[in-house]
């Protein structure tokens, strides 16, 4: 792309600054359909050192009113960033419907940089790319616009940008020691951005290489190409994107009504057993996945008065406070629900090393948004394919990902109800709404065997907890952790 790039034709200067006054005003004016029509912007700038990305954002928000736009500058990852997958600390930037967030660099910078330094084998390039693929089409088809511009210039006129610079005692500082060998090794950094530009250039989301040489222009340039992507992005707002076939390996998964419950109990004196003898050995294990800097999500999902918050309690108990973190997730809050609808889970992950223990889920998005028509059918069938990416993401970092089903039949949960409204200290756990859900059993039944038959993975695979006997499930799930941990543990080695 770079090496093909045919630069277009400057105007004259009188030409170019009506121009650039026209896209200004036009730029303005969108402010107001993106956010009626609560388009979120995402505008990416990447390009060479001195290509002057910074100068030209600083153009091009002058048009925008400031409460509707952030700027943010993705520098290298800090030791903490390191701790968490790639994507999170940029999918966490990313904008609330109706705004814009423009970016001095975002992932291009760093995939670069580790590629040249020699940090990104072939294999962790690859998947890198796949990464920011996925995840740029899945923002776009959340709803997102994502412009994406490097800003080009040659050798010879990076290297005299950066004399001048230097030359001047006010802005040498800007001169960093990236800069420098960027411009020495100008050859092998173009190859390397050649190849990351053509890999990760989706219809979706297209790259615009922009003439760098004039400021001026290259505003234009940027503007011309904004406010194109802005206008389209208005007329086709509200078109369904396409569903996705599922290329992920899966696991065999019974229906619900298949699942034997009667015969899943456990003796008292059994379980007291094994409940000590488990958490010591989860204990032990904790401090292990600590040492080995292995994270560990575990999500719950299950009936309303499955016996999840029972289940929970029972692993925390071996748990060392310091190392993990119970996220109960209920109706998005409103900045939660500007966004993509996994940015809330992705803002909640553990540090490598730790543990997250989700109380509910991702998969609210092809439960109860699917039955409740909080979400469009389109959203939430594309919904498991985007959970499968994420959940591969997670895996890909190192973490062990388990996710339980909590599953009781209908006549034990109307006796757990029961009881729950007729004991004053259970009272809280019981609501309206759990009695409304009750009556749409049947069709949550077919919502969670669809989810389960398209989300069971090899990597991040289902496990049905048979909880009419809440005690039997307790150790069924601490089995299973259990299992999972010391596997992990062991691969590593």
């Amino acid at each position: 792309m770079l090496k093909d790039f045919v630069r277009a034709e400057q105007p004259e200067d009188e030409q170019l600054s009506l121009e650039v006054k026209q896209a200004r005003e036009q730029l303005a004016g969108y402010q107001t359909q993106i956010k009626e029509a609560k388009l979120p912007v995402m505008v990416i700038f990447e390009g060479w050192g001195a290509a002057g990305k910074g100068s030209v954002i600083g153009r091009v928000i002058r048009s925008i009113d400031p409460r509707f736009f952030r700027v943010t500058t993705m520098s290298a990852p800090t030791p903490e960033e390191k701790r968490y997958p790639f994507l999170h600390r940029y999918f966490r930037e990313i904008p609330e419907a109706g705004k814009f967030q423009f970016f001095d660099t975002y992932w291009m910078n760093e995939v670069v940089n580790q590629r040249m330094s020699g940090d990104l084998d072939d294999e962790t390039y690859k998947k890198r790319v796949r990464s920011i693929n996925n995840a740029e089409r899945s923002l776009t088809d959340n709803g997102y616009l994502v412009m994406k511009f490097f800003f080009h210039i040659s050798r010879k006129e990076q290297k005299k940008r950066l004399e001048a610079l230097q030359d001047d005692k006010n802005a040498r500082w800007r001169v960093t020691k990236d800069d420098l060998r960027e411009n020495k090794h100008y050859d092998e950094y173009l190859e390397i951005c050649e190849q990351f530009l053509e890999d990760t250039n989706r219809s979706s989301a297209p790259w615009y290489i922009i003439d760098a040489k004039n400021k001026k222009w290259a505003e234009l340039q940027v503007l011309r190409f904004l406010n194109q992507g802005i206008d389209t992005a208005l007329k086709n707002h509200a078109l369904a994107a396409p569903i996705l076939q599922n290329v992920f390996p899966l696991r065999k998964t019974p229906l619900l009504s298949e699942v034997s419950l009667a015969d899943k109990t456990i003796a008292d004196d059994e379980y007291k057993t094994e409940l000590d003898r488990l958490q010591k050995e989860l204990s032990d294990l904790h401090n292990e996945i600590y040492r080995r800097k292995i994270p560990v999500i575990i999500a719950y999902e299950g009936w309303d008065a499955a016996g999840k918050g029972g289940n929970i309690k029972r692993i925390t108990a071996a748990l060392d406070p310091r190392g993990f973190e119970v996220q109960p997730i209920a109706s998005p809050e409103p900045h939660e629900k500007a966004r993509h609808f996994l940015w809330r889970f992705w803002t909640r992950l553990p540090k490598d090393g730790h543990i997250a223990i989700f109380d509910r889920t991702w998969y609210g998005r092809v439960m109860v948004e699917r039955l409740e028509g909080f979400c469009s059918e389109n959203d939430w069938q594309r919904a498991y394919n985007e959970m499968n990416e994420f959940e591969r993401e997670l895996a890909d970092w190192g973490a062990v990902v388990i996710k339980f089903w909590v599953q009781i039949d209908n006549e034990t949960q109307l006796a757990r109800f029961t009881d729950r409204q007729n004991t004053p200290e259970k009272q809280w756990k019981i609501t309206e709404e759990d009695w409304r859900n009750r009556e749409k059993w049947d069709q949550y039944e077919a919502a969670v065997n669809e989810m389960l038959q398209k989300t069971n993975t090899t990597f991040a695979p289902w496990y049905i907890l048979e909880s009419n006997d809440k005690k039997y499930a307790r150790i069924k799930a601490l089995r299973i952790l259990v299992d999972s941990l010391k596997k992990a543990c062991k691969e590593q080695k």
